[in-house]
């Protein structure tokens, strides 16, 4: 990999997090036994405990569930903090296979092309494997922008059309010009990167006047286009698969809704041990309380 992206990576990786949120994640990664603990979102951003942290733990060995990653919910009280926290679990090496755009998945690669931070991880090796990974998506989402994006324009006209396409390719809606958010809100993440991530990547491109023109031979470009065929095809089946299975697995659940629906209507529901462990058949006497409470 080439040793700018890994460089440039590697700093990002390593930005600073509240101490909460480390305290956070060594507590999650060591629970659970995980190589490392990666922290993204817009908490990341603006550095607030308030809403949910997301965080995905990467564990050792091989994927064991074949559809990932599992999805939890957790509440932790700490030095006076109530962290809420939403994890998405999953094996390192399947994450890493996943940002090289060799699985089905196009979540991992357009995700983690944005910022997180590794925020505790087990060994040094385990660090240099993420640090790797996401050096692999940064290569994978670049790829698709030359492929999608303009014959010529700014780095941001490419990063665009990646959203746009990656957006459209999932079962959820997102306001218009979410990708022009992204961008704005991260512009330091992202100045800069995306000559670095071609470079990596062994692109061949023309930079003049601030505007970029891609050199990929036509064979290359089509190679791409039909990569990314299948896998938009498949997107929202997958996320669907995704949210099928996480009726059934998603830990935590009743108090993630629970909570939710607190911060957004101020109604308070208990979660009883019945509607814990069996958050689907609670739904709809849960929704008859909340009826009743919202025409008390």
């Amino acid at each position: 990999m080439n040793g700018d992206l890994a460089q440039r990576i590697g700093a990002s990786l390593d930005r600073s997090v509240r101490d909460e949120v480390a305290a956070y994640a060594k507590r999650l990664g060591e629970e659970a036994g995980a190589l490392a603990v990666l922290f993204y979102g817009s908490n990341l951003r603006t550095g607030s405990l308030e809403g949910v942290l997301d965080f995905y733990i990467l564990l050792p060995g091989p994927q064991r569930e074949r559809i990932w990653p599992r999805v939890s919910y957790r509440e932790w009280d700490h030095a006076g903090e109530r962290l809420r926290a939403k994890i998405a679990t999953m094996s390192l090496r399947q994450f890493a296979i996943a940002a090289k755009g060799l699985s089905r998945d196009t979540t991992i690669w357009a995700r983690f092309v944005q910022p997180s931070a590794l925020v505790w991880d087990a060994n040094g090796e385990a660090r240099e494997e993420v640090t790797q990974a996401l050096c692999a998506a940064a290569v994978t989402a670049g790829r698709l922008a030359a492929a999608v994006g303009p014959a010529r324009g700014t780095a941001n006209d490419y990063w665009r059309a990646l959203f746009r396409a990656t957006y459209k390719a999932e079962f959820r809606v997102e306001k218009p010009g979410r990708e022009d958010s992204i961008l704005e809100v991260n512009a330091e993440h992202f100045d800069g990167l995306l000559p670095i991530a071609w470079n990596a990547g062994g692109m061949r491109f023309k930079r003049m006047n601030g505007l970029f023109e891609p050199l990929p031979n036509s064979a290359e470009r089509r190679r791409v286009l039909k990569w990314w065929s299948r896998r938009a095809r498949l997107g929202k089946p997958l996320n669907l698969l995704r949210l099928a299975k996480a009726t059934t697995t998603f830990d935590g659940a009743a108090d993630y809704a629970a909570w939710k629906l607190q911060r957004h209507t101020g109604i308070a529901l208990e979660v009883t041990p019945f509607r814990a462990r069996h958050p689907l058949l609670a739904a709809p006497g849960a929704l008859v309380e909340l009826w009743r409470k919202r025409r008390a």
